[in-house]
C-alpha cells in the first residue's frame, strides 16, 4: 500500500503558503489585474496553495494564467518564438525546437522517486530520500525563474467527466513545454475545479529549463513525489524530461491503478486504435510497445484512431473493458516515418493546414525539415540537433553525425489526422476487446500469437523483450521491457503484476467481453530464419494484416493453430487477408519462416524471464507456473521433432 499525503510535502515546505488567503496575497504580488482575475476563478484551496508555493519557490518576473483560449495559445507560441525556444519553418503553422545535443532522450540516470526507506520502489528505478530531495529542490529551483514568465496550465489527462481521467497542473517557464501541452492535452481551465472536487485529487508539475546550457545538464534532475503526486524538473529541455504531464504523471496514474483501485483500473503504455471488420464493424485495440518500437505506426495502421502512447482503462458497469487516451495529441518519433508506411502521418507533416512542432530534425536552407528514413531526397547540408551539419560530418569520437537524431520528434494535435475518432472524447471510453504486446525482437517470436487465457496474456505482457532504442540517453543492447511500462512503474513489479492478473482475470468482465491478449512482432529478420540479410521478414504495412486477423479472432470468426506458446494463424486465412487488406500476395514459404517455432530461442527467452523474476520480491506464482508449463511442453516437442517446428506440425 502506498501511503499518500503524509510526511513532508516539499513544495509546501519551501513555499510556506498555508492558506487560501495567503495564496491570494502571493498572486497579487506577481500578477497583473487580468491574470489575478483568472486565477481567482479557481476556488479549490489546495490547487491555489500549490500554485502559490510554486511561485514563491521559483520567483518569476511575472505569471501568465493559461485559460486555453485562442488568444492565450497565440501568446504562448509567440513567447516560444521570442525566447528562441522555437523558430518558424517554411510551412505555415510549423516550428522547430532543438534540445541540447547532450539531451536527446529521457535522463533516466538523473530521474528519481522521492522515497523513505520503508517505501517500496521498483527495482528498475532510482530513489532519493525525502530530506536530500528537499535540499536539492531548494538549491536548484529557488529563484530559477527570475526574470522569466511562469506559465500555469490546467489540464485533464483524459476526457472531462471520465472516471479515470486525472486533473493536472503544468507549471513551467518554458513556452515550448506549454505550447506542446496545448497540442497534447485537454486544457480544462473552466472545468478544473469541478473535476478536482469530483475525482478527489490532482497532479502538480513544476519545471524550469533554467539557463538552458550544456554545462548545467550534469545538475539536471527529474524528481517524482508519489506521496503528493508532484513532479519537479530543472535544467533540462527534452519533452520527455520536462513535459511532466506525460510520463511523469503516467507514473502517478500507474500508482493510482495499482494501489487505489486494484483490480478495477489500469494505466498502460499503450496505443488505442480501431480495426474494421466485416460490414465496417469497429473493434477497439490497445497495444503496448516500448518507445521507439513502432507503437505509433501500429496505432496508425488502424482504420480509426484514438491514441498512440498511453491508455487509461477500467471495467465498466456493463462488464466490458473501456479505454481512454489521457492525451489528445502525438509526440511521435519521426525516424523511418515515410509515405509508404505512414501515409496518414505524412499527410499532416508534408501538407499545409496543421500545426506541428518539430524537434531535432535537420532543417535545410529553405526551412524544410528532413529526417532519416523518410525515403525522400535530402540536402547535403543544414542545421540539426548538434549545429551546422553537412554530409560526411563526424563527431569528436570519429562517428558519423546522422542527418537527424534517432529520437527526433513531431508534436501535433490528434484531430489533425483524418482518422481521428470522435470516440476519443467520449468519457465512457472505447469498448476494448484486444490487447497486444510487442518489442524489437529480431530472432525469436512469430509476428502474432494469442494467449490461451487471460493469465497467459498477462505473462505475454510481462515477458516483452526488446532492443534498446534512442528514447533513453545511454541505453544499449537487448533488455527486458515488462509491459513496455517498466520505466514508469513506481512501485514493486510484483504489485503491478498482481494488478494485471486481478484486472484481466476479474469476474466482473462478462464472457462476451473476455479480452483477447496477443503478442506482436514485426521486427523478425530474414537472417534469424536461415537467410543472410538483416532485413525484416515482411514489411511495416503487414501489421494491418496481423491486426485484422486478431479482429476476426476476437469475434470467433477464424480458426487457429494451438501451440504451447499460444494460438497461431492458419496460412489460408492469412493469405486471404493479405490480399484483401493490403492487396499483397503472401507465400507459404514466408508464412513458414515467420511462424515456425525456433525452440532454442524461445526456451532461452523463457529462462531469461524465469531467472530475472526469481530475483524480484512478491512476483505472483501464476507467472512461474505458466512459464514452466510452456518450457516443459516445448522441450517435449523438441525431443520428438527437433529444434525448429513448422506450424504444419501442429496441424498434423
Amino acid at each position: 500500500m502506498l501511503n499518500t499525503n503524509t510526511d513532508i510535502d516539499i513544495i509546501n515546505e519551501l513555499g510556506k503558503v498555508t492558506s487560501k488567503e495567503s495564496a491570494k496575497a502571493i498572486f497579487k504580488q506577481y500578477m497583473d489585474e487580468e491574470q489575478l482575475k483568472r486565477i481567482l476563478t479557481i476556488k479549490h484551496p489546495e490547487v491555489l496553495k500549490r500554485i502559490a508555493n510554486s511561485i514563491v519557490l521559483c520567483n518569476p518576473r511575472t505569471v501568465f494564467v493559461n485559460t486555453g483560449s485562442l488568444e492565450d495559445k497565440m501568446f504562448i507560441k509567440n513567447l516560444a518564438l521570442e525566447k528562441k525556444e522555437e523558430a518558424t519553418l517554411a510551412m505555415e503553422g510549423h516550428t522547430i525546437h532543438f534540445d541540447l545535443a547532450q539531451e536527446q532522450g529521457r535522463i533516466v540516470d538523473r530521474t528519481y522517486y522521492i522515497a523513505n526507506p520503508e517505501d517500496h520502489i521498483s527495482s528498475l528505478a532510482n530513489r532519493m530520500d525525502r530530506l536530500t530531495a528537499l535540499e536539492q529542490v531548494r538549491s536548484n529551483m529557488a529563484d530559477i525563474m527570475k526574470d522569466m514568465t511562469m506559465i500555469i496550465g490546467f489540464y485533464m489527462r483524459g476526457p472531462v467527466g471520465s472516471p479515470v481521467s486525472n486533473p493536472a497542473l503544468e507549471i513551467t517557464s518554458s513556452a515550448y513545454v506549454s505550447h506542446s501541452a496545448e497540442l497534447l492535452y485537454r486544457n480544462a481551465f473552466p472545468a478544473f475545479d469541478k473535476e478536482v472536487k469530483s475525482l478527489g485529487h490532482f497532479f502538480t508539475n513544476v519545471h524550469s529549463e533554467g539557463l538552458n546550457r550544456a554545462e548545467d545538464l550534469v545538475d539536471a534532475r527529474v524528481f517524482m513525489d508519489r506521496k503528493f503526486k508532484t513532479t519537479y524538473s530543472w535544467k533540462c529541455t527534452y519533452a520527455g524530461n520536462t513535459l511532466l504531464l506525460k510520463k511523469g504523471n503516467h507514473r502517478f496514474a500507474v500508482d493510482k491503478a495499482v494501489y487505489e483501485n486494484l483490480g478495477n483500473e489500469l494505466s498502460e503504455h499503450m496505443f488505442i486504435t480501431g480495426i474494421h471488420g466485416p460490414n465496417n464493424r469497429v473493434t477497439w485495440f490497445a497495444g503496448a510497445a516500448p518507445s521507439g518500437c513502432g507503437k505509433t505506426t501500429t496505432a496508425m495502421a488502424g482504420n480509426v484512431f484514438i491514441g498512440d502512447d498511453l491508455a487509461q482503462m477500467w471495467i465498466a458497469d456493463d462488464g466490458s473493458i473501456r479505454s481512454i487516451n489521457p492525451e489528445c495529441g502525438i509526440f511521435g518519433i519521426v525516424e523511418d516515418v515515410n509515405l509508404e508506411g505512414d501515409p496518414l502521418l505524412m499527410k499532416v507533416l508534408r501538407q499545409p493546414g496543421q500545426e506541428v512542432i518539430w524537434s531535432n530534425v535537420l532543417i535545410d536552407e529553405t526551412k524544410i525539415p528532413h529526417w532519416v528514413g523518410n525515403n525522400e531526397p535530402h540536402p547535403d547540408k543544414g542545421f540539426n540537433f548538434q549545429g551546422e551539419w553537412y554530409e560526411g560530418k563526424i563527431d569528436g569520437n570519429g562517428k558519423p553525425v546522422p542527418l537527424s537524431h534517432p529520437n527526433s520528434r513531431c508534436t501535433l494535435s490528434s484531430n489533425s489526422l483524418s482518422t481521428y475518432s470522435p470516440e476519443a472524447e467520449n468519457p465512457k471510453g472505447a469498448l476494448t476487446r484486444v490487447f497486444t504486446y510487442s518489442g524489437r525482437d529480431a530472432d525469436t517470436m512469430p509476428p502474432v500469437w494469442v494467449a490461451k487465457n487471460p493469465q497467459a496474456g498477462v505473462v505475454i505482457g510481462a515477458c516483452i523483450v526488446s532492443a534498446a532504442t534512442a528514447t533513453e540517453v545511454g541505453a544499449t543492447g537487448i533488455k527486458r521491457a515488462p509491459w513496455a511500462n517498466a520505466p514508469f512503474i513506481p512501485g514493486a513489479l510484483g504489485d503491478y503484476m498482481d494488478a494485471q492478473f486481478k484486472f484481466f482475470g476479474s469476474n466482473k468482465i462478462k464472457a462476451d467481453y473476455k479480452p483477447v491478449m496477443a503478442g506482436l512482432n514485426y521486427f523478425l529478420t530474414d537472417k534469424a530464419r536461415g537467410g543472410d540479410s538483416p532485413k525484416l521478414l515482411g514489411e511495416k504495412k503487414d501489421v494491418k494484416v496481423w491486426l485484422s486477423w486478431l479482429e476476426r479472432y476476437a469475434h470467433k470468426e477464424i480458426e487457429f493453430i494451438s501451440t504451447p506458446i499460444g494460438n497461431l494463424p492458419k496460412y489460408d486465412d492469412l493469405k486471404s487477408l493479405f490480399k484483401q487488406i493490403i492487396n499483397k500476395d503472401y507465400s507459404k514459404d514466408l508464412y513458414t519462416k515467420q511462424f515456425s517455432l525456433y525452440l532454442d530461442n524461445i526456451i532461452k527467452r523463457i529462462e531469461l524471464q524465469q531467472e530475472a523474476y526469481a530475483k524480484e520480491d512478491g512476483i505472483p506464482q501464476p507467472l512461474f507456473d505458466i512459464l514452466a508449463e510452456q518450457k516443459k511442453a516445448l522441450l517435449e516437442l523438441k525431443s520428438i521433432h527437433g529444434s525448429i517446428l513448422s506450424p504444419d506440425i501442429f496441424i498434423e
